[in-house]
């Protein structure tokens, strides 16, 4: 279940740092009843962003696919065996 705090719980930096890792996802920071920021650990924000580019990619193959623009695997295995010699 997501974390919902109210900004003036950041004066605790300890507290939120050991709850971001704690509860291993983000944290949702308000400011006046309405959401303000997302704070989450390092680990949290690295995961995300490795997963964030991995959809990125994929979203850019599919449109390549869609648009006759992509490459398909035994061409590109026959090019290798061609210039590289593999079987």
């Amino acid at each position: 279940m997501p974390q919902i705090r109210p900004i003036t719980d950041l004066r605790n930096t300890t507290e939120i740092s050991e709850l971001c890792h704690r509860s291993q996802e983000p944290i949702f920071i308000t400011k006046n009843g309405y959401e303000d920021m997302v704070v989450m650990s390092n680990e949290i924000y690295e995961r995300e962003m490795a997963a964030a580019d991995i959809f990125r990619k994929l979203l850019i193959s599919q449109r390549q696919i869609d648009d006759n623009e992509g490459i398909d695997g035994e061409s590109i295995l026959e090019k290798m065996r061609e210039k590289y010699g593999y079987v």
